[in-house]
């Protein structure tokens, strides 16, 4: 049996970690290490000497302070469901020190709710579903929604800046935050847990920290924005004949009642046949398959407001357009979740189909059919047989660009390809004045573009804000920032 005991000189470390954090605060075994070092796609390995555990703010800020001391990196993890590596720990770490990785899943409680203020005070540890189950059981509503809300925790969804299905209406993580408790690269900490709307007293650092990636320091905890729970909804799928017709339908929506669309989902033929052949009980509850599709979800916090009617009647209108070839109005909360399960699923799909490209980008809402055909058509001509697999939030532009394998392609000779079809995909996004990551952030994946298009003045004063924090780059390395 291989000898799994510390190495002589991280000896003496762990057992200052050990002594913070007591016995459940640090795990030394490989088997217990080992899922906290590849990230969900299995994209990329690293490695670590330990992973803590901190149960508090205080043993954060120990934790934080003993690092800085020995120049041992740190890699703060959430849910550990980034898309491009954010959370993963280097394959060579670059710190004279090593690196740990630092794990917020034991801070996980609620602080506080005040359905006065409309606030949530959480720890970062707080898994997103939990947060949304706390919020309805005191009548209201968290709004931020998306695939992994059963395993991303709020620290990782403020540090990416998260986006989802509901930021058509409700905006991103960042506008659902008052306040945020974080603690520095130096141990020290920033109490800014305030519930003010209205709070004009200096920099606003508390945007600082929101999608920053955790490379300027770790989310403790933080003050959430809490909204009137729905108590009217209407839940539509609908066949489209082309990329302009679902964005005649969203605007058919939004001049009918901009208030009441909750979300506004875009799904191609291609996708949801991923998702019906290789997800157990996923159907189409309509007559005949669709090259495109759209999710169409509106909700409202008064009785009698006459979504129902608002969803038939705008579909009706559309359909004679020529708009809609063909819809299903959910009757009931189970046909509602069949609906939605179909978007959600696509992830999934795609995993279970092979290995897939992601591109996370957005542009203009005008501009989103134009990026879906375009698009598409690059990375046909790039790889003869691969499948565009395009779906995501037609309503606030970000569309997700992704890329199956195809078929008669190994995964391995496909994802080779990697950079050279993101680049296909990024030259239309930059020709349609868009951004190459909309809501997954940089991590590991995409450092090497942010020279090319945050370039100058801006990325310059991002390593500046860097360096002036943590001097000595101790804080989740290798993300973000490319190497000078």
């Amino acid at each position: 049996m291989p000898d799994t005991s510390p190495a002589p000189e991280t000896a003496p470390l762990l057992a200052e970690f050990r002594a913070l954090l007591g016995p459940l605060g640090v795990l030394e075994a490989p088997a217990d290490i080992a899922p906290h070092l590849q990230d969900w796609r299995g994209l990329y390995q690293g490695q670590a000497m330990a992973v803590l555990r901190p149960a508090s703010t205080e043993e954060v800020s120990a934790c934080v302070t003993l690092c800085a001391r020995h120049g041992i990196a740190i890699i703060p993890q959430g849910g550990n469901t980034s898309m491009v590596g954010g959370a993963t720990p280097e394959a060579r770490p670059s710190a004279p020190g090593g690196q740990v990785v630092l794990s917020l899943m034991r801070m996980n409680r609620v602080r506080e709710v005040d359905t006065a203020d409309m606030t949530m005070t959480v720890e970062a540890g707080l898994v997103l579903a939990r947060a949304q189950q706390v919020a309805a059981e005191h009548g209201t509503l968290f709004p931020l929604s998306l695939g992994a809300e059963g395993t991303a925790m709020i620290g990782g969804l403020l540090s990416t800046n998260a986006g989802g299905n509901t930021t058509v209406r409700y905006g991103n993580a960042r506008e659902l935050m008052l306040g945020l408790e974080v603690v520095l690269p130096d141990g020290s900490v920033i109490h800014g847990l305030r519930r003010l709307p209205k709070d004009n007293t200096g920099y606003a650092l508390r945007h600082l920290f929101v999608g920053a990636e955790g490379t300027l320091g770790i989310i403790t905890a933080a003050v959430l924005r809490l909204f009137p729970a729905a108590r009217e909804t209407a839940t539509a799928l609908c066949a489209v004949p082309s990329e302009d017709a679902a964005l005649a339908l969203f605007r058919r929506f939004r001049a009918a009642d901009e208030g009441a669309v909750r979300a506004f989902e875009y799904m191609s033929g291609i996708g949801m046949g991923l998702v019906t052949a290789t997800i157990e009980g996923a159907v189409i509850p309509l007559q005949a398959p669709a090259e495109h599709y759209v999710l169409v979800d509106l909700s409202a916090s008064r009785e009698g407001a006459g979504l129902r009617h608002l969803m038939e009647g705008v579909l009706e209108a559309a359909l004679e357009a020529g708009e809609v070839t063909d819809a299903a109005l959910a009757e009931s909360e189970a046909q509602r979740a069949a609906i939605w399960r179909l978007r959600e699923e696509h992830p999934e799909a795609q995993k279970r189909a092979g290995a897939s490209v992601k591109n996370d980008v957005s542009v203009p809402v005008s501009a989103v059919p134009e990026l879906i055909r375009r698009a598409s058509a690059a990375c046909r001509a790039l790889i003869p047989g691969s499948r565009p697999v395009p779906f995501g939030h037609m309503g606030d532009g970000n569309i997700h660009m992704n890329l199956a394998q195809p078929e008669d392609w190994s995964a391995a000779d496909f994802l080779a390809r990697s950079h050279d079809i993101m680049d296909a995909v990024n030259a239309v996004v930059r020709d349609l004045g868009g951004s190459f990551s909309a809501e997954h952030g940089i991590g590991r994946l995409k450092t090497d573009m942010m020279a090319e298009w945050r370039g100058g003045a801006e990325l310059d004063a991002m390593r500046r804000i860097k360096a002036a924090l943590d001097p000595q780059g101790i804080m989740n390395p290798g993300k973000l920032l490319p190497d000078a």
